[in-house]
């Protein structure tokens, strides 16, 4: 069985999953048709090193300095193919390709550079191949951005992406590690702007299924405090407000909370269920369902191993030191 390698190079973390597939000569796959071997997450923050729209030389470095470890955990797994794909934080800076092309090089790693409307898509489809959904709507939140899709027939439409995600929440609104009352407002009154854009009525669901980081972390943190432990599958809007209520009420018990459920989220927490608590609100949502596949997933499938079998790809792993892509 062929193991593949796929590194998600985000606004908070650069991931590295390794899936082994039992087949990867079929036209469609669902979630047994693989299984994760590793899932290594480094929260690189490299939002952060946005200045002025630019991605700085600094937040090259970092990136080519978590991409050589993740080259090194590649060594143990002799992956059929490895990719490399990128999302907000890259696809928003201005000089995208020029960071890009950096990156390739110092790395050796081809990068693929989502669309905001590819975002979406294979979001749809990891969760898909989760289970089904024939109807509502999905969000992922992610370090940068968010991610909208309607579903209908089970099919998305309408994908698009909001500019703002948990960790930019954070950057922008927040001064210390968690947020006041009025910092939790901003961060809120900053989404309604950007979905005033939008016609969100066409989200609108009973339901909303939520994949990304800062979905899992609030069941995490729900689980945590108020669930003896079990992470829940399913949220209502009173767990999200009760999650952003406790942090407003009594920030140091909530803080102490939090490190034992999310010590790597814990100042993005909050800001991701201020999204997802204006964003269940706007769509008329009574409860979030949680799914455990996404983009990763989303990607595997459809650009990897459909994409392959159409297209006759190849293996790709790092290059030798020094191969240009230009």
């Amino acid at each position: 069985m062929p193991n593949y390698g796929v590194i998600d190079l985000g606004s908070n973390t650069i991931r590295l999953c390794v899936y082994e597939v039992k087949d990867d000569s079929k036209r469609s796959y669902s979630r047994k048709d693989f299984r994760t071997l590793l899932n290594n997450k480094v929260m690189a923050g490299l939002s952060a090193h946005v200045s002025n729209g630019m991605f700085t030389e600094g937040g090259v470095a970092h990136a080519l300095d978590v991409l050589a470890g993740h080259a090194k955990r590649l060594k143990y797994f002799d992956c059929k193919r490895t990719d490399v794909f990128a999302t907000a934080v890259l696809r928003n800076s201005a000089n995208s390709a020029e960071a890009v092309r950096a990156i390739e090089k110092g790395s050796g790693f081809r990068i693929t550079l989502l669309s905001a409307e590819d975002e979406a898509h294979l979001g749809f489809v990891g969760a898909s191949c989760d289970r089904p959904i024939e109807k509502g709507a999905l969000i992922d939140i992610g370090g940068g951005s968010t991610e909208l899709t309607r579903i209908s027939r089970g099919t998305d439409h309408d994908n698009v992406s909001l500019g703002q995600g948990s960790l930019s929440s954070f950057a922008a609104h927040v001064q210390s590690i968690l947020p006041t009352q009025a910092e939790a407002e901003a961060i809120e009154a900053s989404l309604e702007e950007k979905l005033g854009a939008l016609d969100t009525t066409r989200y609108r669901s009973e339901v909303l299924y939520g994949i990304g980081g800062s979905v899992r972390a609030a069941a995490k943190m729900h689980a945590e405090a108020y669930g003896q432990g079990e992470r829940p599958e399913e949220l209502a809007r009173e767990d999200i407000d009760a999650i952003i209520g406790a942090c407003l009420a009594d920030p140091d018990a909530f803080a102490h909370t939090a490190l034992k459920a999310v010590p790597d989220r814990i100042h993005t927490l909050v800001p991701g269920c201020l999204i997802i608590r204006r964003l269940m609100h706007d769509f008329g949502a009574n409860s979030l369902c949680i799914r455990k596949k996404g983009v990763r997933e989303g990607y595997l499938i459809e650009r990897m191993l459909i994409g392959s079998a159409k297209a006759g790809c190849t293996r790709m792993q790092p290059s030798k030191e020094g191969d240009d892509h230009d």
